[in-house]
Order: structure tokens, then sequence, then C-alpha cells
């Protein structure tokens, strides 16, 4: 297929999104896509490389970034430019995976800032300095990988994390809404399940590799646009891989 440049975020420091992220970056390699990745953390883009094909290494580009502020992501977006060239397609997954600080009452206006700068805050900067990359395309995608996290209390004393997730769905709906003409396909995965390589898998589990298989699918067929796909068992991946919102 024809190659294309994707840009995906790579912020969190947590194990399960982490896993989800640098799937879905190794299955857009697989497929032909040249992937840029854009991390804070020089080890992990460091690591990322070490699970990648030597037959794909040339596809693959990394950006030392911070998006998480409007400074930051305007730097990274530069040097992104100046790295790739035209980018195509966005996958937005950034935050992290857990927090069990215990329930709000113990906790202070810090850590409920900090969530909410993790998990909103920089997905909003980030937005905002990217989305303008690919809005007039057609051709273009922009995905958010988010966690049902936001639906509901997942458990005691994960409650700011459910603020947060909250948040970043409500900002995800809100793009939907004030932006229903845009030509880019403007689509988020929303993963209501704890995902694992295979090796590691348990009941309620997704895979990984199965994972970002899907959401490497939907990229590449770029047919649909303002979805939700919510994933929380392996046959809602089947209906991502065939572009089905649920």
């Amino acid at each position: 297929m024809e190659q294309k440049a994707c840009w995906c975020t790579f912020i969190s420091v947590r194990l399960g999104l982490v896993w989800i992220r640098v799937m879905i970056r190794v299955r857009l390699l697989w497929v032909g896509f040249k992937v840029a990745v854009i991390s804070r953390d020089r080890g992990r883009l460091e690591r990322l490389r070490t699970l990648v094909s030597p037959s794909t290494q040339d596809k693959l580009t990394t950006v030392v970034g911070d998006v998480g502020s409007e400074e930051g992501a305007e730097q990274a977006k530069q040097d992104l430019l100046k790295a790739v060239g035209k980018v195509t397609d966005i996958v937005s997954s950034l935050g992290f995976s857990w927090w069990q600080g215990g329930p709000p009452h113990t906790q202070s206006l810090k850590d409920l800032t900090w969530v909410i700068e993790t998990l909103l805050l920089s997905t909003f900067v980030s937005w905002k300095a990217f989305f303008p990359l690919v809005r007039d395309e057609p051709s273009s995608t922009y995905s958010f990988i988010t966690g049902g996290a936001g639906d509901k209390l997942l458990m005691p004393g994960t409650g700011f994390l459910t603020v947060g997730a909250a948040s970043a769905l409500a900002f995800c709906q809100v793009l939907r809404d004030e932006y229903p003409q845009v030509p880019c396909k403007l689509n988020q995965v929303k993963i209501n399940a704890g995902v694992a390589p295979p090796e590691r898998m348990v009941p309620g589990y997704l895979s990984n590799l199965d994972l970002g298989e899907a959401v490497a699918s939907l990229v590449e067929r770029r047919s649909t646009s303002h979805s939700v796909f919510t994933v929380s068992c392996p046959a809602d991946l089947k209906s991502v891989t065939l572009e089905r919102s649920l």
C-alpha cells in the first residue's frame, strides 16, 4: 500500500495503555505506514525500537517532546514536521492506565489537578496543536484512544480516575458535535477491558495484538467518521475491524 506518515502520541508511563499504543504502532508499520512517535521519555522511545523488526526500522521516526503544554506541543509539532514532512494520520492516546489514590475525601486539590491535567488538558493541548495538520483532508484521520473508566467507578479508591476519564470522553464528544462537517475522519476507540500480550492473557482481557490490528485497520481504511467504537470483548474488535460503531 502507499506509505503514509502517522503521528502517534506516547506519553503514558503506566503499563496498560503502553501495550495498546505499542501494538498499534507496530501494526501500522506492518501494513506499510511510516510511523512517527512522540514521547517525552527518550528511554521508552529507545525500547520501542527494540520491538520493531529490522525490515521496518527505516519507517519509524521518534521525536522527544512533551505535548502536555502549549509550548511543548508546538515545539513537538515543528520537530515532527521537520523530521517527516506531511502527516496524514494521527492516533492520540494520552494519559495513564490506572490511578488508585483513595476516596475523594483523602485526596488533595493537587491530586485532582494532576489527574485532570494528564487526562483532559494534555488531550486538548495536543489536539489543538496537531489537528490543523489533518483537519481539511478527507483522506486523513484523527483517532482518539480512550478508556471506559469515565463511565463508572472501577473500584473503591479510583474515583479521580473516573473524573479525569469522563472529562476526556466529554471532550471527544464535544469535538464530534462542534465539528460535524470537518473533512478529516474523526473517531474514538473506547476500551472497556484490560489489555495484555498473549503470554499474559487472563479471562476478560483483550490481546494487544488484536487490538493493535483493529485500530490500525480503522486508520488504514479511513471510511468512517464521527464514530465511537466501544471495545469490551474480542467480538467488538471484529466490529472495529469491519468499521461498525457500537
